[in-house]
This record gives C-alpha cells, structure tokens and sequence, in this order.
C-alpha cells in the first residue's frame, strides 16, 4: 500500500498495526511500523505492549529505547513497566518505574498496579503472594485497583521505601486519604518520602492544614525534611492565604541546617515567590526573585502573575518585555491581565502576536481576546474570535463560554449570549451571573427575574455577584416589591451581609419608584456610613420626584466625600429647575 504510492493517514495505520498485534502478526506489525517515516507514539507503545505480551522483551526494550524522550508519556513507560512485571523481571520494572520518576512523569493507577507487581517478585519468594496475584489478574479485578495493589502489598514481608511511597500515591490518586494516613501511620520506619508523599497528597485535595499539621509532626518526630516537603508546605500556605505560616516557614527555613541546600533552591525559591504575591506582597516577592541565584520560566511568570493579581498593569508591562523567554502561560497571563485592566487594544495587539509568535492560543488566552472585545464594543472581532473556537473545538470552554456571553451583551446582541448559554455543556454561577446581567443590562427585567429563580431551582448557590444583579434588573424595571424580597433573601437565606453597593441598588430602586421616605430610613439603618453612589441615588431620585430638602442633604453630602464632581452640579441644577428655582439654578 505504502510502496504503490498510497500515504494513510497515521491513525490508519496505527489501527492496522494494532490489528496485526491482537492477531500475533507481529512481523508484519513490525514491518508495517518500519515503513512509517515517523511513527507516532501511539503505534510504538502498541508494538512495545505486543512484543512483551508474547515474551519478548527485548524487542520490546528496544521499540520503547527508540522512542524519543520528548514523545513518551505515562501510557508508553506503563507498557514496558508491565511488559518486565508480566514477563518476571522485577528489577527492571522498579528500575524504569524509577526512571519514570525521574523524568517528571506522572504515575497513574496502572504504573501502581505493574511496578508492586515487580516488587513482589523482588522481595518474596513464596508462591503465596505469586498465587494471588494471578488470581487477581485473571478474574479481571486488576481494574480494581487499590484492591489489587493492596492485597499484592499485604503479602510482602518485606518493604522497602519505594513499596509504601507507590502504595501511599495511590491510595492519595483515587482520593482516599484515610488509607493513605493509616499506611503511613502503619509503618515501622519514618522514611521522608512516605510523609511527603502524604504531605502533597494533603496540600493537592486542599486539605492544608492537615497538610502543616503533618509537617508539624514531621518536624517534631525527627524526620529529614527536603526540598519537597517544603515546596509543599509553601504551596498549601499560598493556596489557602496563610501569609503568617508561610511568612514563619520562610523564617525556619532560613534558621535550619537545612539552608546550604534549601536556602538558594529553584523550585523552593519559587513556591516563596508564589506564596508573598497571592498574600498580596509582591514587594516582598520580587526581592526574593532578584536575590534568586537561579532562575527558570517558573520564577518569572510567577513575579508577573502577582503584578497583574494586584493590578499592577504597568509594571507587569515592563516585567513582561524584559522576560528573557516566554510560554504559553506567559503570554495568557499578560493578556488576561490587560483586558482585565481596561487596556483592551493593547490585549487584543498581544493575542495576536502571541499567533505571530508560534504560541496557539488556550481558552483563558481567547476569553481574554474576547474580554478585551467586549470593553471595545467590537462585536465582529468577536464573532470571528468565536467561529474560530468553533473550529479548533474550544467553544465548549467553560471560560470562553461565559467571555462570550458578557461579550455579547456589552455589544446588545442579547439572543446571542443567550444562545451560548444555552448551548454551553457546563455552566456555574458566572455563566448565571453573567446571562442574568446580560438581561438586567438591556431592560428585561422580569425575563432576568425568572432566570434567576431558574438558577435556584437548580440548586446553585446564588454570591453576592448574583444579587447585585438582580438588584439592578428590578432597579430598571421598576419591580420594587420583588427587589425588597431579594434584598432581604441575600441575607435572610444565604447569609449574605449586604454591601454598600446592594444597599446603593436597593436605594435607587426605591428612588426611581418615589419611595423616598424608605429610602431614607434604610440609608439609616446601615451598618457603615453611605458613599457617594448612594447619596448619587438619592439626589437623582429627588430630582425626579421634587424632594428639594432631602435632594438639598444628598447634595451636601456629595460635595463632602466627592468635591469637584460635575455630576453633582449637574443634578442639583436639575433639581432646582425642576422646582422652578431658577435664582438657584444660575447660583450652582
């Protein structure tokens, strides 16, 4: 076929080549994958599985050795890890399973089941554990996992630190982390990469202050502690805003004997990095990473997350040009953060020579791109960034979604963010929030009202985001007995204290509607004193309804807390030429 001119395309060919293998065909498998310029990894690690199926090992060493490194993957090591395992040669399997690990390759279910199959055949002689591994094998239960690896590791009587630390990852993986602490908790030597192990688990399921608790323990019992353990320790203080715990880590881990090898590490250094800029210290996060001996693409897209989380667009401009090397990540990260911030022409001008640049787009990059859209009323870049996630089979994004529906809306295209949000596979409280503003923000009050009482007939807990919104749509359409309702729900049934910008909304519905007088009294009954959008409410609500003394206070107000602003002026004229003062109209 190949030699008369005829060029399949590779998922062809590897379906043939598997054909061939499941009928013991091997030679010809083997010479169809010969014919392959450059097959892919899905026909190697098909061959690899063939040739230890029946025995030969070798041959499948030497598919899986030619297999560039850059195109393995944990599909490809599992193969050749259970190919040793099933054919007997347990220190091969641990030893590649050790390789694996070392090349920052993430095991899975199946790499736990073949590399404790190999140390069983290492550290036991019975036919006990043989017996019942087979059994296992072979009444189909392997799938089952931790049943398996469990009943394979009981019969071991020996154990070394790989054996608990594989089993313990396991247990961690399909997040039961009960078993895992009992494993550690049964275990006669306190080995570190066991309790780290426990530690990442902890920290990786958000579980962190079991996660410090442990490393307390750790500590307290004598155990080393590394690189790692701290790296995650800082991480589970950086996720949960513990800048206290992370800020005394950073101090112990300057203080301990440890310091010759942690205190210039890449990998810590970084997690310190990351910890100050989401606690909000970016000052104190950018000294740690001029003072890193080290530094990687890590180091530096962390410094430039922090400036745009704390909106520090234009330093995040300039970090962003001096950075010797940039990722995907990097350029998602700058681009989010401009949209963001208002500089949507500049996003857009990045996005797209993040494409010039060879970078393809992920979702957060596009839904920046259509963020940016948005904020410029550019509906037909938008609708062209949109027929494109069609095509590249993005429009099913979560992110991109919910960028989409506010995109539309901002440019008044309702039907069409309605029409992604009801085609959106997934939705959650942005896509709500997003599709009920979407309605409030072009006069459909009621229709917003009855989406929102869809979204808690389907049990989705309503923020504060939620609220505000509807809020607005009753402010507009002037639904006073429904918002009073849901002002008092926010609080009375999600236990939502409201803020000064719902009492601002729920003031100027009762403005807008000449409930002046309830106004007022709810304007007392704040717990903090009103700002300046309020007595905004409250002076364009006695405009239209001719409250001169009450328009008179709001002003007074106004001109206290926002001096110079014209729109005071603005109102109060207003006011009094509405009244026919018109000596005070010249007045102001």
């Amino acid at each position: 076929m190949i030699t008369s001119g005829f060029h399949p395309r590779g998922h062809i060919l590897n379906r043939l080549i598997n054909v061939y293998c499941k009928s013991s065909n091997l030679r010809y498998a083997l010479h169809l994958f010969d014919q392959i310029p450059n097959p892919d990894i899905v026909a190697r690690t098909t061959l690899v599985s063939a040739y230890s199926g029946v025995g030969d090992v070798t041959l499948a060493r030497r598919v899986f050795s030619e297999t560039p490194s850059s195109m393995r993957d944990t599909v490809s090591y599992n193969a050749m890890i259970a190919g040793y395992s099933h054919n007997r040669d347990g220190n091969a399997a641990v030893e590649l399973f050790r390789e694996m690990m070392r090349g920052g390759f993430r095991p899975d279910e199946f790499t736990f089941t073949s590399v404790l199959s190999g140390l069983a055949l290492i550290v036991e002689e019975e036919k006990q554990c043989q017996q019942l591994h087979c059994a296992i094998v072979k009444s189909g239960a392997l799938l089952a996992t931790l049943v398996s690896n469990a009943l394979v590791f009981d019969e071991m009587p020996k154990r070394d630190e790989l054996s608990w630390t594989t089993m313990i990852t396991g247990y961690v993986r399909n997040e039961d982390l009960d078993g895992a602490r009992q494993l550690l908790d049964g275990m006669d030597e306190k080995l570190e990469v066991a309790w780290n192990a426990m530690i990442s688990g902890y920290v990786h399921h958000g579980f962190c202050h079991e996660a410090l608790k442990l490393f307390r323990e750790m500590h307290l019992m004598g155990i080393r502690q590394d690189e790692f353990t701290y790296t995650s320790v800082i991480s589970a203080c950086a996720n949960n805003g513990l800048f206290k715990h992370g800020k005394q880590l950073h101090a112990y881990i300057l203080r301990s004997e440890a310091k010759p090898t942690v205190d210039f590490s890449l990998s810590v250094n970084n997690a310190l990095v990351t910890l100050y800029f989401r606690c909000g210290k970016i000052d104190e996060a950018r000294y740690i990473f001029n003072n890193m001996s080290v530094r990687d693409l890590v180091s530096w897209n962390a410094i430039l997350s922090g400036y745009v989380s704390g909106g520090r667009i234009q330093e995040a401009k300039s970090f962003f040009e001096e950075m010797p090397e940039r990722s995907g990540l990097t350029w998602t990260v700058i681009i989010s953060g401009l949209a963001q911030n208002g500089c949507g022409e500049e996003a857009m001008k990045l996005f797209n020579q993040m494409r010039l640049d060879g970078f393809k787009p992920c979702d957060y990059a596009f839904a920046g791109a259509i963020t940016s859209c948005a904020a410029l009323g550019a509906l037909e870049h938008g609708r062209q960034l949109h027929a494109q996630l069609i095509c590249l089979g993005h429009d099913s994004s979560l992110s991109v979604g919910n960028s989409l529906i506010t995109m539309y809306a901002r440019c008044g295209v309702v039907d069409d963010a309605d029409c992604v949000f009801l085609t959106m596979p997934y939705i959650d409280s942005v896509s709500w929030n997003a599709m009920i503003a979407a309605l409030a923000q072009h006069g459909y009050g009621v229709q917003a009202i009855r989406l929102f009482k869809q979204m808690l007939g389907e049990d989705i807990m309503p923020d504060r985001i939620t609220f505000l919104t509807i809020l607005s749509a009753c402010s507009h359409a002037g639904l006073v007995k429904e918002g009073r309702q849901y002002f008092r729900l926010m609080h009375d049934s999600y236990g939502i204290a409201p803020g000064e910008d719902h009492y601002a909304r729920m003031i100027d519905l009762l403005c807008r509607s000449g409930e002046l007088t309830e106004a007022k009294d709810l304007i007392k009954s704040m717990p903090f004193e009103p700002g300046a959008p309020i007595w905004e409410a409250i002076l364009a609500g006695c405009r239209t309804h001719g409250n001169m003394d009450l328009g008179i206070q709001a002003a007074e107000r106004l001109f206290e807390l926002v001096p110079q602003h014209d729109g005071t002026y603005v109102l109060l004229s207003n006011l009094y030429a509405a009244s026919g003062r018109w000596d005070n109209v010249a007045k102001v």
